[in-house]
């Protein structure tokens, strides 16, 4: 894919890396030549100093070829006129946001933008860590309420037969051996296994104590 980055702090830098390095096109725009220095030396993919708020920077940015758009200045604002250009005239189809202050998520609510807020985003994740209870919270669903966790089966779990759901519990995947794949029946659990659950933190210990994960009472 081609991929317009607008931003290069280390947010910006560390995403057209880890997308460049996928593959795919990556062309980076920011308003300071110095922060180009955030990206690797081995970084192939091109670098455009100037504006994106001005005539031409996101054109000669590739912006009507691109598949998608990632607006992560350090501007709530900026981002959310940059994504809406990038949307309105450009015809990007995939556009991201990110957003800074979660107050300002109307405004990204206004233009329709799928907006990631790395504040509400941090502020959950720490939230999970300090209220898991024996399985490590891997992802978030909705606001939070639903949490995918990871469990991982000791001996005394091995040779039982893993129910895929239960009480407010559902098994989203199982990865064996280095290789995740998603049950489609109860199967023979293994020590080592590693469940992939989706539950709320409330059913957590309801799902422990089914399938026998480390720390089941």
């Amino acid at each position: 894919m081609k991929i317009v980055v607008v931003g290069c702090g280390r947010a910006g830098a560390e995403l057209a890396v880890r997308m460049s390095r996928r593959g795919h096109e990556v062309t980076v725009v920011d308003g300071s030549g110095a922060a180009f220095g955030n990206l690797p030396p081995d970084f192939r993919g091109r670098t455009i100093q100037g504006d994106a708020l001005a005539e031409g920077t996101l054109e000669a940015a590739g912006a009507a070829q691109a598949d998608g758009l990632a607006a992560v200045t350090a501007a709530d604002a900026v981002n959310a006129v940059v994504a809406h250009a990038a949307r309105a005239i450009f015809g990007v189809r995939r556009v991201v946001v990110r957003s800074y202050a979660p107050k300002r998520e109307s405004i990204h609510e206004a233009f329709g933008h799928h907006a990631i807020s790395s504040t509400i985003w941090g502020a959950q994740r720490l939230e999970e860590r300090l209220e898991d209870e024996g399985g490590e919270s891997e992802a978030s669903l909705g606001s939070g309420e639903v949490r995918v966790f990871r469990i991982e089966l000791g001996q005394k779990a091995a040779g039982r037969r893993i129910e895929l759901r239960g009480d407010g519990w559902t098994v989203v995947a199982l990865t064996r051996e280095g290789l995740t794949s998603v049950p489609g029946e109860a199967i023979p659990a293994r020590a080592g296994d590693v469940l992939h659950v989706a539950c709320t933190p409330e059913r957590l210990g309801s799902a422990l104590r089914a399938l026998g994960g480390e720390g089941a009472a």
